[in-house]
């Protein structure tokens, strides 16, 4: 066993009256409220569970072409690779929610250096729909079902569902529906009948109503996008809440960023959809999508923290509960990820002084642990 000391610490929900964390066999032994003299000194930090990003794509390289760069020699190497940039960022849980041959879910079981990875497995599409090049191509109600029997056969511990289109596909269109409400429904209640959560790829209010209706689990991007526009839709947001559906935004900028003049003219209409979200009270996570092009490095999740402050009017507190506690239950693994509390993997980020008062020091990570051991921060 062993121990590390921290001036703060934040358990996933808030600070608590607390001085060190006990580690032992790469769980939290006992959070203890003063620390022995033996103890791993942090000094003026806040210790706090890792990072979770609930949607990457590893396959994917951040570079100008990553869907031409899936046919280069190499490709279960490079997403070893972006595996260990999100460690070395301070996210210990990633989940792949779009791969090609099921390889996030072999490199989930075969990398030991690296962070816990979720693998929903190459995404359920229509024939030639959003993203059909990962091999995910299904129609119909029964063929939908099989797909998701075969992801659960192969071993994926998540669902992902393309229910609208989008503009990394040509001829596919985010404001869109792809799947029919009886699709849509067969591949939840067969992703529920395998004891999976299934989450929806969904940027259309019509694709967003599907996803309710189905009772996905979460909903990913949840824009609200029109042909020219964003059109927020209180109900829906409002039955989100309800239902708890998790809205899974995708965040993670670097400042400074400027978006293509189509997304831009934009913004405003969608910071306006996300901050009711929030206020409506539909449970927030963030999802960078890292890997889908230069703007989106593996890694680039910390800076969702500033980036839900500053969209959703989050308070820092909220959005630290977002990218840790809430995102774990939102991925159905908040029984061992996103606390600080015994039994939870030991799986720690360490960032300096207080980022309850300065929410940016995610992206500057002191110390990083993984299962206890620990990781060399990313220059």
């Amino acid at each position: 066993m062993f121990t590390i000391r921290a001036e703060r610490i934040f358990d996933g929900q808030e600070l608590i009256p607390a001085q060190a964390v006990a580690i032992e066999d790469g769980r939290i032994a006992a959070i203890l409220r003063e620390a022995p003299e033996n103890a791993l000194d942090l000094g003026d930090v806040t210790l706090l569970p890792g990072l979770i990003d609930t949607h990457v794509h590893l396959a994917f390289d951040a570079g100008p072409d990553p869907i031409g760069s899936l046919d280069q020699d190499g490709l279960y190497d490079r997403m070893r690779d972006a595996a260990l940039q999100h460690l070395a960022a301070g996210v210990t849980t990633v989940r792949d929610l779009g791969d090609r041959d099921y390889l996030a879910v072999k490199l989930s079981a075969e990398l030991t250096d690296g962070p816990t990875i979720l693998s929903a497995g190459p995404p359920i599409t229509t024939p030639r729909g959003h993203c059909w090049f990962l091999g995910g191509e299904a129609s119909g109600v029964e063929g939908v079902r099989q797909a998701v029997r075969e992801r659960a056969a192969r071993g994926a511990t998540a669902i992902k569902m393309m229910i609208t289109g989008g503009e990394m596909t040509a001829g596919s269109h985010s404001h869109l529906c792809q799947y029919s409400e009886a699709e849509v429904r067969a591949a939840a209640d067969e992703a529920h009948a395998h004891g999976l959560p299934i989450t929806g790829h969904a940027h259309a209010g019509a694709g967003i109503a599907l996803a309710i209706a189905a009772d996905f689990d979460s909903i990913e991007h949840c824009t609200f996008i029109t042909e020219t526009g964003i059109d927020p839709d209180l109900t829906l947001m409002t039955a989100m809440a309800t239902r708890g559906i998790y809205a899974s935004l995708t965040a993670g900028v670097l400042p400074g960023f400027t978006p293509p003049p189509a997304i831009a003219q934009r913004l405003a209409k969608l910071f306006e959809a996300t901050r009711l979200m929030h206020a409506t009270g539909v449970p927030i996570v963030a999802g960078s999508d890292a890997g889908i092009g230069p703007t989106k490095p593996h890694g680039i999740l910390p800076w969702a923290g500033p980036n839900l402050v500053d969209w959703t009017g989050m308070t820092p507190v909220e959005a630290l509960r977002s990218l840790t506690s809430l995102a774990a239950r939102s991925c159905q693994i908040d029984d061992q990820k996103g606390k600080l509390a015994p039994t939870y993997d030991a799986d720690l980020l360490a960032v300096p002084g207080n980022p309850l008062t300065d929410i940016t020091t995610l992206t500057r990570p002191t110390a990083i642990f993984r299962k206890g051991r620990r990781i060399q921060p990313a220059a």
